[in-house]
């Protein structure tokens, strides 16, 4: 079993990457087969499948085989690991930008 740390990493990793939001954007409207997902971009069916397995690994996608071809399907729930992670982060860059907002307000007008 992995630590928590180490599925952050994969999620993270696996985000890090534009051509794989891309791939989790395309997967967010409906499941598709390996060679679809491959068509829009300027690369093999094995480049994608390189991005599709770091995906997976992540827990990102999940992958069908249908006779010789896969379906990949969103796995959104991991996602939401790395939101709470996130969160901890967002109420401390609110806090702070409250806290200037006060500041400045208590300054008045300075000119």
């Amino acid at each position: 079993m992995i630590s928590e740390d180490e599925r952050l990493d994969a999620i993270f990793h696996a985000l890090s990457n534009r051509t794989r939001r891309q791939l989790l954007a395309d997967l967010s409207d409906r499941p598709a087969r390996v060679n679809e997902l491959a068509r829009p971009y300027d690369m093999s069916v094995n480049a994608i499948s390189k991005h599709l397995f770091v995906l997976e690994k992540a827990g990102l996608i999940e992958r069908k085989s249908e006779g010789n071809s896969q379906t990949c399907v969103l796995a959104a729930a991991p996602l939401a690991d790395a939101e709470a992670w996130l969160a901890h982060y967002r109420q401390y860059w609110t806090g702070q930008l409250q806290g200037l907002a006060q500041f400045v307000e208590s300054r008045g007008d300075l000119g």
